[in-house]
């Protein structure tokens, strides 16, 4: 993943003394992941109840065009969409109809606009918890001194978060992650740099 040259100057040479973590734009980018995939089927494509639901969501043109892009074949995405009941794909299979599923859900939560609205929260916003770096393996005399979790509630950003994630813009993350942590005070350099972020959302 590519990121802002100004965010990895930041990290500096704090990493070089084994702190465990990822850029502040990934963390922003695996967490409206995970807020996406919570909110889908939650039966696995292993089931037959998962299975079944993930092959009614693509029933259409824009969803067999998906398991196309999985390299699916349109005799067998006939064959699956007509015994949608009683298919029995392979396992090579179910895992292509799970990552068109989860990529035509993706596009369809970005094209509505429903990631948006929901994170916005009408103008709300929405309250992120930001974990800094683990340091569990850092020599202690190069642990920086009072970083801890912290919550913020952020606002105005999820149009354009959203617009970059869409467009897989990396650069744009770390510059709206950037924004984010600006407002933590003069500690914010401490936090280019996390263990993880969350979204309650």
């Amino acid at each position: 993943m590519n990121g802002s040259p100004d965010l990895w100057a930041r990290w500096g040479s704090f990493g070089a003394y084994d702190a465990r973590g990822m850029k502040g734009g990934e963390a922003l980018i695996l967490e409206l992941n995970r807020i996406v995939h919570s909110s889908g089927i939650a039966s696995p494509v292993t089931s037959r109840r998962g299975l079944t639901a993930r092959l009614r969501y693509l029933d259409s043109g824009a969803g067999r065009a998906a398991l196309k892009e999985q390299g699916v074949t349109p005799r067998t995405i006939r064959a699956w969409m007509s015994n949608k009941g009683k298919t029995a794909p392979t396992s090579a299979s179910r895992e292509k109809i799970d990552a068109a599923y989860w990529h035509r859900r993706r596009d369809n939560l970005i094209r509505s606009g429903w990631l948006t609205r929901h994170l916005d929260n009408e103008g709300r916003g929405s309250s992120m918890e930001i974990y800094p770096v683990d340091t569990a393996r850092t020599a202690p005399e190069h642990v920086r001194p009072g970083i801890s979790q912290r919550t913020v509630t952020v606002r105005y950003i999820w149009g354009d978060l959203v617009d970059a994630w869409a467009r897989k813009d990396a650069v744009t993350v770390d510059e709206i992650w950037d924004d984010v942590i600006t407002d933590l005070d003069s500690d914010y350099n401490a936090y280019a740099y996390v263990s993880a972020v969350g979204i309650s959302a």
